[in-house]
C-alpha cells in the first residue's frame, strides 16, 4: 500500500477522539469536536468521552450533534479528514439509531411552524394586533 494511505488510516496506532469524529465528518472542525467532548455529547463505551481519549477499531460511540444522535462502531480509524465516501468507511451506524433519527427528522418536518405561512411585512390588521399583544393599544 502506498505511504499515503497509511496516513490516512491508522491501522496500528491509536486515534485521539476529537480527531476521528473530525475525520468521520460529524463536526466541521477539530475544536467543535473537542467543544462537544467537553460538554458530554460524546459517549465512549457508555463513558463521556474527553478529546484526548484514544480510540480503536471496534470502540461504540454515542454522538449527539445538530443531526441527531448517532450510535455508530468505529471500523477504521484515521487522523485525515477526506471526502465523505472515505469518511463513511470509517464507522458503521447501528440500524436502531438509523430508525431513530429518522423517526425525528419525520417529527420535525410534521411540526407546524407559524412563520411558513407569512411571506414579507406584517400587514395593518397583523400590525395592530401586534401592538395591542404588545399594550400599545
Amino acid at each position: 500500500m502506498g505511504q499515503r494511505f497509511r496516513r490516512r488510516f491508522c491501522e496500528d496506532e491509536d486515534v485521539r477522539i476529537d480527531k476521528w469524529l473530525w475525520a468521520a465528518r460529524f463536526f466541521k472542525t477539530r475544536s467543535l469536536a473537542s467543544k462537544a467532548c467537553e460538554l458530554g455529547r460524546i459517549e465512549w463505551s457508555g463513558q463521556q468521552a474527553k478529546p484526548a481519549r484514544d480510540i480503536h477499531a471496534g470502540d461504540l460511540l454515542r454522538i449527539k450533534n445538530e443531526a441527531g444522535e448517532f450510535v455508530v462502531e468505529v471500523l477504521q480509524l484515521s487522523e485525515m479528514r477526506g471526502p465523505s465516501a472515505v469518511a463513511q468507511m470509517l464507522y458503521r451506524e447501528s440500524e436502531a439509531s438509523k430508525e431513530a433519527r429518522v423517526k425525528v427528522h419525520a417529527e420535525r418536518k410534521a411540526m407546524l411552524h407559524p412563520e411558513a405561512g407569512r411571506e414579507g411585512k406584517p400587514s395593518k390588521k397583523d400590525r395592530r394586533l401586534i401592538g395591542r399583544l404588545r399594550g400599545r393599544g
